[in-house]
């Protein structure tokens, strides 16, 4: 810990020298105390000197253009690791920015913490006008899972732990920590400094489920005529892969991937219902949801979409997410590897999970949209000017010999081809905008991605989406990041054909040369207009393994309102007067 002496009398000389620290040395070792190896963020007052200290200490900073970005790069640092990630910003509207991704974070259930510099506590309070004034710990408090104001420099290293222990137990979420800059700069004594620090022991303990709910969950399962079930991104987070497997292995049960959940057994398993995923949800009588949650991406378990009559079995770190939606008919509270053992440790020998004449319906209506697909693939490859499925079928076959990259997707249209088209057969490689379906993840997921394994990323973008984060591109070439963005470009939100009414554009309509902002930035930017130029371009830049942008032109007229998301639209009446179909 860095020390510096106090201020000698003539007194004080005959004596040893006394030693300080102060804040800013003090939340340094706090956060090296409980392994934190990277801090995401943005400087400036009064935070810059964090930074500063913290990347000679040997924590390594990434330096954003945006706090969002940082925050949702600590957001999928967490995702990834299972650790809480680490965003820091200044004060005010800084702190306001990351608080964006930090509740999105939350929602998502990823484990991050943001530290934010805040103003003077006793001119806030009274509302005085100070620098950036606001009061940050009110403002964040409703839209994270925990937030914490530090108001001395001793008590910094009991609110990292503490921070870091909230946002990683039971359910994940993002925690907020405000720290004044008067606290960030307190001198204290050395010892003192050294002797409150706290390293968190065990912040997720094993949580196992009730057995008597393990047995009526089995019991469920195996009277059921149509059982199914449905993994979530909460599946992947546990890195249960390997107890997860064994149960949908040895009950034969079909199951259905929700997008952050494809990979924790392949795509192409031969029990993956993801081509039936329609008649899997509206025929199925008994479903278990493992890390999955009843919301809108789900229809909220509620018909058409679903059975009326379905029973639900629900895995779930929080006992307060059941019955949200609908009856949870055995809910098995406990984390997914412990719930998921534990089902297949209690499995009866020879005990019948799966119906054939279930298990004929699914796979016939697989074959059935597997082969749709494959024709929609077909007439889309030779496509003039491409469109979304002919770019994302050049990009899919290079991947196909690249399990270990990993995928980042965002947009509209973007996203819910490339969800449809783009196969994952490792867990937790793919990261897209989850839960709230927000635009702006891309860049801070891929930045992410790339510093926490060191693998190999490509980013598929929206030209919208990737409009929220762009200036990022500089932040990847910046470090050297082995990051391929590639911008499905229409030149509009959602087409680029909209006509309009005034001298203006159309609201819809974008226009930019993105592999020119690449070269701008010291990487190397690609313009493609066929599929084997986009191809050629992809494997040439993960061979590189450096930053790349490849600006891939599509057919502006390609894509629908709000992609599948159209039923979200109000309808509305047009401009002679009529209501809009």
């Amino acid at each position: 810990m860095t020390t510096v002496s106090a201020p000698k009398t003539a007194e004080d000389s005959a004596r040893a020298p006394h030693e300080f620290t102060d804040g800013y040395h003090l939340l340094v070792e706090a956060l090296r105390h409980n392994d934190v190896r990277t801090l995401y963020g943005v400087v400036g007052i009064p935070i810059t000197d964090v930074a500063r200290i913290a990347q000679a200490s040997g924590i390594r900073y990434i330096g954003f253009r945006h706090e969002s970005d940082a925050g949702h790069a600590a957001a999928a640092a967490g995702f990834l690791t299972g650790k809480p990630g680490v965003c820091l910003t200044v004060s005010g509207p800084g702190f306001l920015n990351g608080l964006v991704a930090l509740a999105n974070a939350t929602t998502n259930c990823f484990p991050v913490v943001q530290i934010s510099g805040s103003s003077d506590r006793c001119i806030v309070d009274l509302q005085r006008g100070d620098y950036e004034e606001i009061d940050q710990l009110a403002a964040a408090r409703p839209l994270v899972k925990a937030a914490y104001r530090v108001d001395r420099a001793e008590d910094i290293g009991r609110a990292v732990a503490r921070a870091i222990r909230t946002a990683v137990s039971g359910r994940p979420g993002g925690v907020y920590l405000d720290i004044p800059a008067a606290v960030l700069g307190e001198v204290v004594d050395t010892d003192a400094g050294a002797a409150s620090l706290r390293r968190v022991v065990d912040p997720a303990p094993r949580q196992l489920p009730a057995p008597e709910t393990v047995d009526r969950a089995l019991d469920l399962l195996a009277g059921a005529e149509r059982p199914l079930v449905v993994l979530g991104k909460g599946a992947a987070y546990a890195r249960a892969d390997e107890q997860i497997r064994d149960f949908i292995e040895k009950t034969g049960l079909p199951f259905l991937p929700m997008s952050m959940a494809k990979g924790l057994l392949p795509d192409d398993h031969p029990q993956s219902v993801a081509a039936a995923r329609s008649l899997a949800l509206r025929r199925a009588d008994v479903v278990m949801l493992v890390g999955a949650r009843l919301n809108w991406l789900l229809g909220h378990g509620e018909p058409p979409q679903w059975n009326p009559g379905a029973q639900f079995i629900q895995v779930d770190i929080d006992p307060t997410e059941l019955d949200g939606n609908r009856p949870i008919t055995a809910p098995l509270v406990g984390d997914a590897g412990s719930v998921m053992r534990a089902l297949t440790e209690r499995l009866r020998p020879g005990r019948v999970m799966v119906r054939d004449a279930w298990r004929a319906e699914l796979l016939a209506r697989h074959a059935q949209n597997t082969e749709r697909m494959a024709r929609r693939l077909e007439a889309a490859a030779t496509a003039q000017p491409m469109c979304f499925l002919t770019a994302l079928q050049a990009i899919r076959e290079v991947l196909q010999d690249r399990p270990q990259v990993y995928v980042v997707n965002e947009g509209a249209n973007a996203l819910d081809f490339a969800r449809n088209v783009l196969d994952m057969r490792v867990p937790r490689h793919r990261l897209d905008c989850g839960t709230w379906g927000i635009m702006g993840i891309g860049m801070g997921y891929a930045i992410a991605a790339a510093v926490e394994t060191g693998e190999p990323v490509v980013a598929v973008e929206g030209d919208s989406a990737f409009g929220f984060s762009g200036m990022e591109l500089e932040t990847i070439c910046r470090y050297r990041l082995p990051v391929v963005t590639v911008v499905l470009n229409n030149s509009g939100v959602y087409r680029g054909d909209d006509a309009s009414a005034t001298s203006d554009p159309a609201p819809t309509a974008l226009k930019a040369r993105y592999d020119l902002m690449a070269t701008a930035f010291g990487g190397r930017g690609w313009r493609v207009t066929t599929p084997h130029q986009l191809a050629a371009a992809l494997r040439d830049a993960l061979s590189s393994d450096g930053p790349t942008l490849i600006d891939c032109v599509i057919d502006p007229s390609d894509g629908t309102e709000s992609g599948h998301l159209t039923n979200l639209n109000p309808k509305g009446v047009d401009d002679a007067g009529r209501q809009a179909a």
